[in-house]
C-alpha cells in the first residue's frame, strides 16, 4: 500500500475488462479521470463466465478486507450469453442460471459495507459479420449473436432494476450510434476507443445523477494534495503562483 489512502474503484469481469486499458480502453480513461481523486483496480478474467466469478469472488473480495471499494463496477454475460456447445464445455450458461448468478453476486458485493456503491454493466452488442470474418482457427466456430446479446442483457438490466442496483444498458447505449456495427469494436466483441467512450460517458452519467453520499462523481470528489504552493508554476504576471491541481488541459476529450 502508499498513501494517502484513495477511494477505491474496482473494475470487476470479463475481457471487456481485462482489455479496458488497451486501446484507449475505458478504464484507462477512468484512471485518467479519477487521477488524483481515487484509485482504479482491474479485475478482470478473459474468457470468465458468472459462474468462474462466483467461484473466486470470496477471493476478489474478501469480507475481512482493511479496506472495502468504494464503487465496484461489475460485467458478466457476453461469455454467458454464447451458444451451447454440444460437448457441454465452454462459457455458456442458460438464461435462468445467469440471472440467478447476477443476483448471487450482487448480494455478496452489497454486504461487503454500508458504503460500497454498485455499477452492473449489462451485456453490449456484438457485430456478428465482423466476428465470422475475424476467425483465428485457435476456437471451434463461436456463437455469438446480437439477440443472444440482448436477451442476457434485458435480464441483467431487470435483475438490477429489482434489486435497487445501478446498471448500464450497454446493448442499447453502443447501438444508439448510427454506425456502432464498425467504429465500437475491434473484433465484433471487444470494443475500440469509440466503444469505450460511450461506456465512460455512461458511468459518469450513473454516477453524477447518483444520489450517494459521498458522491463518488469526480467533480464533486477532493482532490490529493491539492492546496497551493509557492513551489507551484509562476504566473504571468511573475508575483503569484498557479494551482493547476485542477486542470484538464492534457484530456483530447473533455469529460462530464
Amino acid at each position: 500500500m502508499v498513501g494517502p489512502a484513495r477511494p477505491l474503484f474496482v473494475l470487476f469481469g470479463s475481457s471487456i475488462v481485462q482489455f479496458s486499458f488497451a486501446n484507449e480502453g475505458w478504464g484507462a480513461a477512468l484512471a485518467d479521470i479519477y487521477s488524483r481523486k481515487a484509485d482504479i483496480l482491474v479485475r478482470g478474467y478473459s474468457g470468465w463466465n458468472s459462474r468462474r466469478a462466483l467461484q473466486v469472488i470470496n477471493q476478489v473480495f474478501p469480507k475481512d478486507a482493511i479496506q472495502q471499494p468504494s464503487l465496484i463496477i461489475v460485467y458478466f454475460g457476453g461469455n454467458d450469453s454464447m451458444g451451447p456447445h454440444p460437448s457441454g464445455l465452454g462459457p455458456h450458461v442458460p438464461l435462468p442460471e445467469y440471472i440467478e448468478n447476477i443476483k448471487r453476486m450482487a448480494t455478496y458485493l452489497q454486504d461487503l459495507s454500508e458504503s460500497t456503491r454498485l455499477i452492473f454493466l449489462s451485456c453490449p452488442p456484438v457485430n456478428e459479420d465482423m466476428i465470422s470474418g475475424t476467425s483465428s482457427g485457435i476456437f471451434c466456430p463461436l456463437v455469438r449473436t446480437n439477440e443472444l446479446c440482448h436477451q442476457y442483457s434485458e435480464a441483467c438490466v431487470q435483475v438490477c432494476k429489482e434489486m435497487d442496483i445501478k446498471v448500464i444498458d450497454l446493448w442499447s447505449a453502443i447501438q444508439i450510434r448510427p454506425d456502432w456495427r464498425t467504429a465500437c469494436f475491434t473484433d465484433g466483441i471487444h470494443l475500440s476507443s469509440e466503444g469505450s467512450i460511450i461506456v465512460v460517458e455512461e458511468i459518469l452519467k450513473v454516477l453524477k445523477e447518483a444520489d450517494w453520499e459521498p458522491s463518488l462523481h469526480w467533480k464533486n470528489m477532493p482532490t490529493e494534495f491539492s492546496e497551493s504552493s509557492p513551489f507551484d508554476l509562476v504566473s504571468s504576471e511573475m508575483k503569484s503562483t498557479v494551482n493547476i491541481s485542477e486542470f484538464t488541459f492534457h484530456r483530447e476529450k473533455q469529460w462530464n
